[in-house]
Formats: structure tokens, C-alpha cells, sequence
């Protein structure tokens, strides 16, 4: 079938590109609101958007109903730092817990009871159990349309635990022994990160039209 999503209404539109755009890296991320408060929320609509300076991009949806940021977004608009920890399968139920609606003077952290680290460039701290985590810096967050902000942040400080780096000098990192999870179709499906294949990128051949004519 053939669907054009101008005509259709948001959550037509989130069904669509939830169900088919997957596996997604889920962002789990802390940020500190301005009476102190650490919030923890997962995002999937995220990415990395840039290598020089390196960038990553997060959708953030509103609250449905009133339009309004969420506690995550309000955060980081209003103090610009934030930081995005990677989940392994291990903290799954727990990432999963902190993606309550918690009132904006309830943090995640003590509700999930997440173990946190301190930044180093940022105020709000990183979760201690992610195998990587990227302090982050804000450099813009504008909204398009009316029930999403879209958030691009510079990475400053990048946090691997060391039994996942392989090779210090080459920076050869262990990813399979992370467990990565990602998000996948419907409510509440995930995928693990474990069951992977490899090509290599071929050259270009400039006498790709003659091949097999011999």
C-alpha cells in the first residue's frame, strides 16, 4: 500500500516510521534541571549526526496533550548540557523504569535506582553502568511542528569502560561484548545487538559495464 503521510494525522505517522525504521540506538539520557534534579529518559529517535566536531541528534516528542516539553527537553533547552548513555541488555528493565511520566520534581535515578558517575565538562552525571557514555553540549534545539523538538548536541567528553576497548593505541573497541539493545517495532519490542554479519566495501571497477561479456 501507499500511504502519504502529509494528509495523515501524528500518530499514523509514528506508527509507520516506528514499525519499519529499526533497529533504532536508544539515547538513555540524563540531564539536571535548574533546581538540580537529574532526570533519566530513553530516546530511540536518535543518532549520530557528525564526525568534525562530532554531533548526535535526538527527537523529542511533547507531552500530547498540553504541547509542552518534557522534563528531558526542558532540561536541556534551558541549561544546554546533557549527557546520552548507551544501553546494554543488562540495564534493560531499569531503562525501562525510568521511562515513567514522572512529575518534573521526581528524578529517575532514585526511582529506577540507577547508579550514577560524575561528568567531567557537564553537570549532569552519567550512568555508571553504561558501557559508553557522551557528554554533551547543546547547539540548537528548535521545534518542527507543533509535537517535536529536535535537539543537535556536540559531544565533548566520550566515556568507554575499559574492559570494551580492545586496543587503546588503535581505538579497536569490543562492540559485540558491549550488548547494545536497540529499539524495534510496536510497544515495548527491542532488539539485541549480537546477531551481526560482515562485508567488506568493494573498490569501484570502471569497467563495471564489460564485466561478464568476456
Amino acid at each position: 500500500m501507499q500511504y502519504d503521510l502529509r494528509t495523515m494525522p501524528m500518530i499514523a505517522c509514528y506508527k509507520i516510521l516506528n514499525s519499519t525504521v529499526t533497529p533504532r540506538p536508544i539515547a538513555w539520557i540524563t540531564s539536571q534541571s535548574e533546581q538540580g534534579i537529574v532526570n533519566a529518559a530513553p530516546y530511540s529517535f536518535f543518532n549520530v549526526a557528525g564526525i568534525e566536531p562530532p554531533m548526535v541528534m535526538i527527537c523529542m516528542l511533547k507531552e500530547p496533550r498540553t504541547r509542552m516539553l518534557k522534563n528531558t527537553a526542558a532540561n536541556i533547552v534551558r541549561t544546554g548540557e546533557f549527557v546520552v548513555n548507551l544501553v546494554r541488555e543488562q540495564d534493560a528493565e531499569a531503562m525501562n523504569l525510568s521511562s515513567v511520566d514522572a512529575p518534573a520534581d521526581v528524578s529517575e535515578i532514585d526511582y529506577a535506582s540507577l547508579e550514577t558517575a560524575a561528568s567531567v565538562a557537564v553537570a549532569p552525571p552519567r550512568i555508571a553502568t553504561s558501557p559508553v557514555s557522551f557528554e554533551c553540549r547543546k547547539v540548537m534545539a528548535c521545534d518542527i511542528g507543533a509535537s517535536q523538538t529536535i535537539v543537535i548536541g556536540e559531544i565533548l567528553v566520550a566515556h568507554i569502560a575499559d574492559e570494551f576497548i580492545s586496543n587503546p593505541d588503535k581505538l579497536y573497541l569490543d562492540t559485540p561484548a558491549m550488548h547494545l539493545i536497540g529499539r524495534t517495532h510496536g510497544s515495548g519490542w527491542y532488539a539485541r545487538g549480537t546477531d551481526q554479519f560482515q562485508m567488506e566495501r568493494p573498490a569501484y571497477d570502471p569497467d563495471w559495464k564489460n564485466a561478464g561479456q568476456e
